[in-house]
C-alpha cells in the first residue's frame, strides 16, 4: 500500500518536474486520476526549494536578486510548464475566434504577442510582490503559492470536461477521481499555507486565488468547452500570481 502511494507521489513527481525519480516499468492506465492528489505536495516541493534559493542567496546578493534567482529556480524544476501553458493559452484565446481556431493555435509552438505580454505579466507581479516582504516570508509564501495553484490546477481537471485536440501536455481525463483522493488533494494544497502563513494572509490570498482561477477555468469553458494541459498551466499560473501578490500585500501592507 505504501509503496503503490509512493510510486503514485512518484508520478505525479515526474510529470510536473524534470526532478530525477528514476523509471517505472509499468505505469497504470489511470495514472494521472491516482496521482493527481499529489500534486498539491508537489508544489509544496517546488516552493520549498525555490523558498529556500531566496533565503539562501539573500545571504549574498542584494534585493532583489534573491526573489529573481527563486523565481528561475522555480521555472527550471518544472521546466517552464505551466508558463508555456500559460503563454499557448492567452495567445489561443486572445487570437482565436472560434473554437477550433483557438485550439489550433495552442498546437502552435511559437509564442504570440499575447502570450509574451501575459508571461511578462506575471513574472512581473510576482517578483515585484516578493521584493515587498523579507526573504523567510517570500519562501513561506512560495510553498504555499505552489500548493495551492496545483490543487486549483486538480480541481480544474476534475471539474471540468477534456475539450479534445489542442496543445494538451494531459492526456488522461481526471473526472473519475474518487471523493477521498480530491479530499487529499485538498488537504495536501491548503494545510501548507495553513501551517507557514498568518491566518489572515493565507485565508485573503487563498480566496482571491481561487477566484481568479475559476475565472479562468469559466473563460475555457465558454471559448473551448474545458480544459487542455495548456488551459491547466494558466490557471496554475494565475492561482500562482494572485495568490504571491495579495498574501505579500496582507504581510507588507500598503505603500
Amino acid at each position: 500500500m505504501m509503496a503503490n502511494e509512493l510510486r503514485l507521489f512518484r508520478i505525479a513527481l515526474q510529470f510536473l518536474t524534470q526532478l530525477p525519480v528514476g523509471s517505472f516499468d509499468i505505469c497504470p492506465p489511470d495514472w494521472l486520476a491516482r496521482s493527481a492528489k499529489y500534486m498539491p505536495l508537489v508544489g509544496v516541493l517546488v516552493g520549498a526549494v525555490a523558498g529556500a534559493s531566496i533565503i539562501g542567496s539573500a545571504l549574498f546578493f542584494p534585493s532583489p536578486l534573491p526573489v529573481v534567482i527563486g523565481l528561475l529556480i522555480a521555472v527550471a524544476l518544472t521546466r517552464a510548464l505551466h508558463e508555456d501553458g500559460l503563454a499557448d493559452t492567452v495567445d489561443a484565446f486572445g487570437g482565436g475566434r472560434t473554437r477550433e481556431s483557438r485550439l489550433e493555435i495552442m498546437k502552435d509552438s511559437r509564442i504570440g504577442i499575447f502570450g509574451t505580454l501575459a508571461l511578462i505579466a506575471v513574472l512581473a507581479l510576482k517578483a515585484s510582490a516578493l521584493v515587498a516582504i523579507d526573504p523567510t516570508s517570500a519562501a513561506c509564501v512560495l510553498i504555499a503559492a505552489h500548493a495551492g495553484a496545483r490543487l486549483a490546477m486538480v480541481l480544474a481537471m476534475w471539474r471540468l470536461p477534456h475539450a479534445g485536440g489542442g496543445h494538451t501536455k494531459v492526456s488522461h481525463k481526471v473526472s473519475e477521481m474518487t471523493n477521498s483522493e480530491i479530499a487529499v488533494a485538498i488537504a495536501l494544497g491548503l494545510i501548507p499555507g495553513f501551517l507557514v502563513l498568518p491566518s489572515a494572509a493565507f485565508i485573503i490570498a487563498a480566496l482571491c486565488a481561487f477566484a481568479a482561477a475559476a475565472m479562468m477555468a469559466s473563460i475555457a469553458r465558454r471559448k473551448i468547452g474545458g480544459y487542455t494541459g495548456d488551459v491547466l498551466g494558466a490557471v496554475e499560473q494565475i492561482y500562482e500570481t494572485v495568490f504571491i501578490v495579495f498574501a505579500a500585500a496582507v504581510i507588507s501592507g500598503p505603500g
